[in-house]
């Protein structure tokens, strides 16, 4: 089976021909455990519904855990599991959305609103080329040859 690393090698993948994605997700998780300790399969791309399928394998201990917290929610466990991630994505995002406020309100306490949108536009537009980033103390300031 072909598969290719991402550059930090700390994701595979490849492609796998099935009738649906989560067949896919089965078949290729059947393959894989043998070779390789794998937590979490995913699909890359979404499925009719806009969805990306997880495979993933729990403990007996917390597939029990799972199965007993959706049972007293009248849910099956791959629903129960897949509104508990989606609930702990969204719940993660308006934390990143509460921290980056502040920091913005703290930056806008300070400086004036053009200069914070200007500095933003210049960190942006250096940070597209990596090397760059790099080349600059942490004042800002190009370091002297």
């Amino acid at each position: 089976m072909p598969l290719a690393a991402n550059a930090d090698h700390t994701r595979l993948m490849t492609v796998r021909h099935a009738k649906s994605p989560g067949q896919a997700l089965r078949s290729l998780r059947g393959e894989l455990d043998r070779l390789l300790p794998i937590d979490v399969l995913t699909t890359h791309y979404p499925d009719r519904s806009g969805q990306v399928l997880l495979n993933v394998v729990l403990p007996r201990a917390m597939c029990s855990t799972v199965r007993h917290a959706a049972a007293a929610r009248g849910q099956k466990p791959g629903v129960f599991l897949g509104r508990a991630v989606v609930a702990a994505l969204q719940r993660n995002e308006r934390e990143r959305t509460r921290q980056l406020t502040v920091q913005l309100t703290n930056l806008l306490a300070h400086h004036a609103p053009e200069d914070v949108l200007a500095c933003t536009v210049h960190v942006l537009l250096r940070s597209r080329d990596p090397a760059s980033l790099h080349s600059h103390d942490e004042n800002g300031s190009q370091p002297t040859p």
